[in-house]
Parts: C-alpha cells; sequence; structure tokens
C-alpha cells in the first residue's frame, strides 16, 4: 500500500508540492517500518505501464518491510561498506563526482540533487536520481533537499514522458540502507530507474547472455540516450495521460 496525492495521475503529472507530500509519506514509512525489530529492510518501488507486467492499470507504488535484506542492496551495502571502510568516502560520492567531471551523462542538476545515467547502465534509458549529499535513507533527506530533489525528479519524469510523446514505462526502486541494526554510513540513497523499452515498441529483451550468462549487454551508448533525454521538453503535455 502506498500514499499517492491523485491515484488517477503519474508522478510526471503531479505538481511538485504532491511529489513533496508524497516523498514525505515514503519517509515516514521507512521510519516506521525499519523500527520494527522483525523489518531488516524496506524496500519501496512503483511500477508503470503494462509492458512491465502491471496489476494494476495505472501507475503504483508498493512497499515492502521484510525480515531479509534483498540481494541487490544487500550487494550495494556490502560493496559501500568495503569502500568506506577503505577510504573513508562513500562510493557513491566518487560516482557522482565522475559524472560531474565528465558531464556527458547528467540529465538534470540543481544544487542538492543530481540525476544522470550512468555510464555501466544496463537498460538504454537508465537513470539514477541522488541528493549530492550522502543520506542513508530518504529519511534522512532535510526538508530543503526533498524540494530539491522533488524538482529534479520531476523534471526528468516529464523528460521521459515526452521523449516519445507518450506515457513511459518503467520500474522505480528506491534504494536504501538496511535497516537491519549494521553500520551503513557508506550507504547513499538513490532512486533507479529501469525502463524497458529501447525505442517505443521495442523492448530490452533479457537474452542469452543476460539470463544464461548474468550479464547485461547493451548496443546504446549511454551518452547518447542521455543527450536524447537532456534534449526532451520539460513542459507539461498531453503525452503523459494514462
Amino acid at each position: 500500500m502506498c500514499y499517492s496525492p491523485r491515484h488517477d495521475l503519474s508522478l510526471a503529472q503531479l505538481d511538485q508540492a504532491d511529489i513533496v507530500a508524497l516523498l514525505s509519506a515514503w519517509q515516514e514509512q521507512y521510519r516506521d517500518l525499519g523500527a520494527r525489530a522483525d523489518v531488516n529492510h524496506v524496500l519501496v518501488f512503483e511500477n508503470k505501464g503494462e509492458v512491465v507486467g502491471v496489476s494494476n492499470p495505472h501507475p503504483h507504488c508498493q512497499i515492502y518491510g521484510t525480515n531479509f535484506v534483498f540481494k541487490t542492496i544487500e550487494t550495494e551495502a556490502s560493496a559501500s561498506a568495503r569502500h568506506y571502510a577503505k577510504n573513508g568516502r562513500p562510493l557513491f560520492q566518487e560516482i557522482i563526482a565522475a559524472e560531474q567531471r565528465d558531464g556527458l551523462r547528467v540529465i538534470s542538476e540543481n544544487e542538492s540533487t543530481i540525476a544522470f545515467l550512468p555510464y555501466f547502465a544496463r537498460y538504454a534509458y537508465e537513470v539514477y536520481v541522488a541528493p549530492k549529499q550522502t543520506h542513508m535513507s530518504l529519511a534522512g533527506l532535510t526538508d530543503v533537499e526533498l524540494e530539491g530533489f522533488a524538482s529534479v525528479l520531476k523534471r526528468l519524469l516529464v523528460r521521459f514522458d515526452n521523449l516519445w510523446q507518450m506515457p513511459f514505462p518503467y520500474v522505480m526502486a528506491l534504494h536504501q540502507a538496511p535497516t537491519d541494526g549494521e553500520d551503513h554510513r557508506g550507504f547513499h540513497f538513490h532512486i533507479e530507474f529501469h525502463p524497458p523499452l529501447r525505442k517505443p515498441n521495442l523492448l530490452k529483451y533479457l537474452a542469452g547472455p543476460e539470463i544464461g550468462g548474468g550479464n547485461f549487454l547493451s548496443d546504446t551508448a549511454p551518452e547518447q540516450k542521455a543527450a536524447e533525454l537532456a534534449c526532451s521538453f520539460e513542459q507539461n503535455t498531453t503525452a503523459q495521460n494514462e
């Protein structure tokens, strides 16, 4: 179950104030669920579009509070802890710094938040949205950071929908530190978008290398796809209507 100011609208169609309200609700859910002794991980995600196999026709969010840590987050937490112990600096800060130095894959940025298509992207339009200051979870963001985060998130979502003038499908996952009582100071909260489409009607199929070998292969350059998103319109259009 997930709070949404308007159940009939996609995130791209919400006002920034409504996106802030939604982020605040997610903060509260993380704190409340994470405080329970039987919850080691709080996973928040949203699915949008029939192509990702949604069970509801409208974009919808779910929140899982589990007594285990999902594998992707477990791997991120482990890598982040090793890097922090060795270098005294969060690993994700190195990723942000590399993207800012290069600049070619940055989609949107303000004082507190950055959105970029990582150089290691698996999907053609995979985008990360992250606060520039390290926080273990969304719950750590200040009110000012929350406003900045909502602003960048809104701009990205509109760019997604306007890229092909159609509602843009995706799986959106919040990557937050486990709530298992371990030391996760090196973990950097961020949101990942995993859009399944390579073109308006062409899926990124998981074939032999992905399913059989466990490695993603991409035939697109992240710099090219970032440029496409960066150049798409920011204004709202009817393409966002479901």
